[in-house]
C-alpha cells in the first residue's frame, strides 16, 4: 500500500474542516473516534459502502482531522484532536459536545 499524505495542521483552514464536518457520516466518524483511541477502517458501524467510507475518510483526512498509520494490512484511523485544538481553540470541543444531538448513537 501507498503512503498517505497528512496535511500539517498550520496548512488547514478553517472552511475547509467546517466542511468536512458538514456532512453527518463524517461527523459520525470523527465523534467516535473522539470515544475509541482508534479505529480501523473496517471497525466502522455507519450506513455506506465501504467505498463511500473511505470516500469519508480521505475527506477527514486530508481536512487535517484524522492520522492514518498503516499496520500490516490494516489501516488506523486515528483522530488529531489535540492538533485541531491547538489550530482552532474550542471548534472541535464545541462541535463534538453538540454531536450527540446531531449523530444517531452507533453501537
Amino acid at each position: 500500500m501507498r503512503a498517505l499524505q497528512h496535511p500539517s495542521i498550520e496548512s488547514v483552514s478553517l472552511p475547509t474542516l467546517l466542511h468536512a464536518l458538514s456532512d453527518p457520516v463524517r461527523l459520525e466518524i470523527v465523534a467516535r473516534l473522539r470515544q475509541e483511541e482508534a479505529i480501523t477502517c473496517g471497525g466502522f458501524d455507519v450506513p455506506v459502502s465501504m467505498s463511500t467510507l473511505s470516500h469519508h475518510l480521505k475527506v477527514l483526512r486530508m481536512a487535517g482531522l484524522l492520522r492514518v498509520i498503516q499496520e500490516g494490512s490494516y489501516r488506523r484511523n486515528e483522530l488529531r484532536y489535540d492538533e485541531v485544538e491547538a489550530r482552532f481553540p474550542g471548534v472541535l470541543s464545541s462541535i463534538l459536545h453538540n454531536a450527540p444531538a446531531l449523530v444517531p448513537a452507533t453501537s
